[in-house]
């Protein structure tokens, strides 16, 4: 029977349905049933839409119309329920993929009720119901709406669309229940210690969303519920909430502790607000424990690619003994100042000409024309001057770093090809050669380590070997070295009387102004700070490096 028949027949019964309630509807309902199971014998016939009415069916038949349709999709007759809708077929099988997809056990419906005319559907009457199912899982219960329009004839039909089955699906979504779709935004970057949170920490905000987006979770669990799913399958947009999943988390190398300190000391009162950086590795694996920092400039720790001052006085001495043999008593006067390729040169204030001096003891005050008198010396040949870049790439691992998630990181440059006063400049980390927090701190942390490991932020990421390893002898010579800048040299003022530290520090020139740096070292951790600003290493970087050293 189709529905142009059934229609008919509710047209000749008005008087017995307006007098016999629910009771007259069942009769009609029959009527228009099919044998098995009670569904329709034939999916009706769908409204044309040119021919819908423009004035909507009234309440009292609009909620009679919906309260069959939902009665036939409580009992899962399917096609009857179709077919009181103005799009049998494709009604049907969005019903099915309901049923199926929330593994549905049982439907109910309630507070049926008229509201007026559709705002959303022209010519429509607007009734609204209460949604009861038993689902995988556990039960849902929400608020729905379907829009009843009537065509010219008088026939009525439920307009279907996918919002039928929950409000604002779309409609190539539907609904699933159960185990809820896994959502890779919700996995949880975590310290060292499985737990705590990177996002927490201000500094590593942008780390975390993009170690999250490019690195792949382990563990955690998903939760059940209901969640509106694409045409792939994929979560959309989870509804209901049965018991809550595990997040998958991603584990880090960052120590939560020290991270903590750091992100306190790059703000210390000392620096007057100056941006700062600071990053502390584990020396013996490479395993980035801290990444503090301040500024609007972004993230100087490992991306505030600057002149790293007399720190590099660590590579240029590495590069006097291995590819000279010279030794930390070798002679290095201090002079006020030289001139080098037509360049003058001078030290900072407070440093005490010695033309007696050694490299060990120039290195301990910092003398800059030691450093580049033994430089220029032994280390540039024919206008050849790309020994100390040699050294940086081949016992220091200088190179393009990947530490792992997608975290970008700005490479130190050691120019191999440097020309005129650059030549003698480099020696003392001037001129062309720049470097950031993360170079120098594993710079402190090849000479601790007596060897090169490339600094990562996830456990088991690949990390590049340095072609040669430091010699032991240079190794030695180096920490000797750093540890007397620490306890009666430039260091001393921060760092003096800290067992095991070695230091370096170094102030460099940019336009009008100077930078800070210090990088260190204890029987933990190797450290390396940068301020801008800083009137020198000591006095502005030395307040980030030391609560690093000593935290407990």
């Amino acid at each position: 029977m189709n529905r142009a028949v059934k229609i008919g027949i509710a047209g000749t019964c008005t008087a017995l349905l307006v007098t016999g309630g629910i009771g007259a509807y069942n009769i009609v309902h029959g009527l228009t049933s099919g044998a098995a199971g009670g569904g329709r014998a034939e999916a009706g016939q769908s409204v044309d839409p040119a021919a819908v009415s423009a004035s909507p069916p009234s309440d009292a038949k609009a909620v009679k119309l919906t309260r069959a349709f939902l009665d036939s999709w409580s009992k899962q007759h399917l096609d009857g329920a179709a077919s009181d809708t103005d799009a049998p077929d494709t009604a049907a099988r969005a019903l099915q993929m309901y049923t199926d997809g929330l593994d549905l056990k049982k439907l109910t419906f309630g507070q049926v009720t008229a509201v007026g005319r559709s705002t959303v559907t022209p010519g429509a009457t607007k009734v609204t119901f209460l949604v009861t199912a038993q689902v995988a899982g556990g039960t849902w219960i929400y608020s729905s709406a379907v829009a009843v329009v009537q065509s010219t004839g008088g026939q009525m039909a439920v307009h279907w669309n996918n919002s039928v089955l929950y409000p604002g699906l779309g409609e190539d979504q539907s609904l699933t229940a159960g185990a809820l779709p896994a959502d890779a935004t919700t996995a949880r970057v975590v310290a060292s210690d499985g737990k705590t949170d990177l996002a927490t920490f201000r500094s590593l905000q942008d780390i975390t969303a993009t170690i999250r987006e490019n690195a792949t979770p382990t563990g955690g669990s998903t939760g059940t519920g209901v969640a509106v799913v694409d045409a792939g399958g994929a979560g959309v947009e989870t509804l209901q909430v049965f018991s809550k999943g595990k997040a998958p988390v991603i584990r880090t190398t960052i120590d939560a502790r020290l991270q903590a300190v750091a992100e306190g000391a790059v703000k210390d009162d000392h620096l007057g607000e100056r941006a700062a950086g600071a990053v502390a590795l584990d020396w013996r694996n490479g395993h980035i424990l801290a990444i503090a920092h301040t500024g609007a400039d972004g993230d100087i720790a490992v991306n505030g690619i600057k002149s790293p001052g007399s720190t590099m006085k660590i590579i240029t001495s590495a590069a006097l003994f291995d590819q000279v043999g010279l030794t930390p008593s070798s002679p290095a006067p201090c002079t006020d100042s030289l001139i080098a390729n037509s360049q003058s040169f001078h030290n900072d204030s407070g440093v005490r000409a010695d033309a007696n001096a050694t490299i060990a003891q120039a290195f301990t005050v910092s003398c800059n024309t030691s450093f580049i008198k033994d430089g220029f010396r032994y280390l540039v040949h024919d206008g050849d001057a790309s020994a100390l870049h040699d050294e940086a790439v081949n016992v220091f691992g200088m190179g393009s770093w990947s530490i792992g998630g997608g975290v970008a990181t700005t490479d130190p440059s050691i120019p191999p090809d440097v020309q005129g006063g650059d030549q003698a400049a480099q020696f003392i980390g001037q001129g062309k050669v720049a470097a950031t927090p993360l170079f120098m701190a594993s710079v402190a942390a090849t000479v601790r380590n007596a060897g090169f490991k490339q600094p990562i932020i996830l456990p088991g990421q690949h990390q590049d070997t340095a072609p040669r390893p430091i010699s032991a002898r240079t190794a030695g010579y180096l920490q000797s070295m750093m540890r007397s800048v620490a306890t009666s040299g430039t260091a001393a003022p921060r760092l003096g009387g800290l067992a095991g530290v070695g230091a370096k520090t170094g102030t460099a020139e940019e336009g009008d102004s100077t930078n800070g740096w210090l990088t260190a070292y204890n029987s933990r951790i190797a450290v390396a700070a940068l301020v801008v600003g800083g009137r020198s290493g000591v006095d502005s970087a030395g307040y980030v490096v030391r609560p690093l050293l000593t935290a407990n």
